[in-house]
C-alpha cells in the first residue's frame, strides 16, 4: 500500500473525491475543503506507522465533512469549503491533544473530601 503522501495516492484520492462530488446530495465545496484539510493532516504527520495515519486521514475527512455545515450556521464563515477544510484539519489535532490530557488528569480530586 502506498504512502497516503505519495503523489500517486494523493492524485488517487483527489480523483475519488472529485467523482464523488457528481452525486447528488453531496456538497463539493465541503467534501473538497475536507480532503485538503485531511491531505494536510497526512503531510503533517509525525505517526511512523501507515495504518494510524491513514486512519487519522479518514477520521479527519469524515469529520470535516459532517462538521462544515454546523461551522457555517455558526460562525462567519460563508462556505462549507473554508469550514471543512478548518474542521479537517483541526479535528485529529484536537482529539490527540485531548486524549493525552485525559491520560494524565489526576481523577482522586474529584474524590476528596473537606479539601
Amino acid at each position: 500500500m502506498p504512502d497516503p503522501t505519495t503523489p500517486t495516492a494523493v492524485a488517487a484520492a483527489a480523483a475519488g473525491v472529485s467523482l464523488a462530488t457528481l452525486l447528488p446530495g453531496i456538497d463539493g465545496n465541503a467534501l473538497i475543503g475536507a480532503f485538503a484539510g485531511a491531505a494536510l493532516v497526512a503531510i503533517s504527520s509525525k505517526e511512523p506507522r501507515l495504518l494510524v495515519r491513514a486512519v487519522h486521514v479518514l477520521i479527519s475527512l469524515v469529520m470535516g465533512y459532517l462538521t462544515a455545515p454546523e461551522i457555517v450556521a455558526q460562525t462567519p464563515l460563508q462556505e462549507t469549503g473554508v469550514a471543512a477544510f478548518a474542521a479537517a484539519a483541526l479535528i485529529v489535532t484536537l482529539a490527540l491533544w485531548a486524549t493525552e490530557r485525559i491520560k494524565t488528569l489526576d481523577l482522586s480530586i474529584f474524590t476528596r473530601r473537606g479539601g
